[in-house]
């Protein structure tokens, strides 16, 4: 350790262990956030025992991995986000908080903890979700196969939301998942293609609508979603094309939320976009014609996924009912 790394504080020193490859890169400065963003620390008894719930069963949650702003409300109602196929993700994305580095090898045990837990809970509906494993022959779509199969065999009446990574050169991954048929199958394009460089470097913009258009393909009945982050620099333009592209792809539910900062190493936030723009992007996406749309600063793939859920499948059988 230098003489400047000696004087970091113990907490910058951690993140930059669980984001090696971000340590030399320049520092930008988190700006305040606004009043409209500000959320309370969680303390909740519902909080509590969802923590020792997921520590008992020796599961990860995205909710704490990328340190996500409503942990404390979601957990209070006793609804966590699982993160299979360990902690540790193969790509280094500007914008996450997740750690990077050499992944351990997957648990095979996981699929039936995440089931059990599921059952424990009393989930109505749940929300799987990985880090990228580019190490893994099938990129992990196989674990994703065993946990829909798992809680579908301990909690039959739990519908089932996976949001998967993109699957890049992995042959047969996007398949084997959508035949699993879960109830929901997500997978963020995350910004505009402009962007993807410098904040997704590691993806593919059109390989990712691909995906999503693929599994709408290969099963209709499977409600597909995406979701984007604001305040990384894009236009308002480059976002309705996302919009449309997505609707091309026949993408039934779009979320889009604000884009915050885990550290100084990460990407910097271009702006904080304000309610009203947020409410201006759900009408207009309402009007090209998503079922669902979820658009607000805090605002996060899996935030009230599981009432959400419930709306989808109303505005589907709305939809249907009008048609015939």
């Amino acid at each position: 350790m230098n003489d400047v790394d000696a004087v970091k504080p113990a907490e910058e020193r951690a993140k930059e262990l669980r984001h090696p490859e971000k340590a030399h890169k320049p520092a930008h400065p988190i700006p305040r956030k606004p009043a409209w963003i500000r959320v309370r620390a969680p303390t909740s008894p519902g909080y509590q025992e969802t923590r020792a719930l997921m520590r008992r069963q020796h599961l990860h949650t995205v909710c704490e991995e990328a340190a996500c702003p409503n942990i404390g409300e979601c957990w209070s109602r006793r609804h966590a986000t699982v993160m299979i196929l360990g902690d540790t993700c193969t790509r280094a994305c500007a914008f996450c908080n997740v750690r990077t580095g050499t992944p351990k090898p997957s648990d095979p045990l996981e699929p039936e903890n995440l089931a059990v837990a599921v059952a424990e809970m009393g989930l109505k509906h749940v929300v799987v979700t990985s880090v990228d494993r580019d190490d893994l022959d099938d990129g992990g779509a196989g674990q994703f196969v065993r946990c829909i199969e798992c809680i579908r065999a301990l909690a039959p009446a739990t519908t089932i939301e996976v949001l998967t990574p993109d699957f890049l050169r992995k042959e047969g991954a996007i398949e084997a998942v959508a035949a699993a048929r879960p109830d929901v199958y997500n997978h963020n394009l995350e910004t505009v293609p402009r962007l993807y460089p410098t904040i997704r470097p590691g993806a593919r913009y059109f390989h990712s609508l691909r995906l999503l258009d693929t599994v709408k393909r290969l099963d209709p009945a499977l409600f597909t979603k995406s979701g984007i982050m604001v305040g990384l620099g894009e236009t308002r333009t480059e976002v309705l094309q996302v919009m449309d592209d997505l609707r091309s792809a026949g993408v039934d539910f779009l979320t889009i939320g604000q884009y915050l900062q885990p550290t100084p190493r990460h990407a910097p936030i271009d702006r904080f976009v304000p309610p009203a723009e947020f409410d201006n992007y759900a009408r207009l996406a309402r009007a090209k014609g998503f079922l669902m749309v979820s658009a607000s600063p805090l605002t996060r793939s899996s935030y009230h996924a599981d009432r959400d859920f419930e709306r989808l499948r109303a505005a589907r059988l709305a939809q249907d009912t009008a048609a015939g």
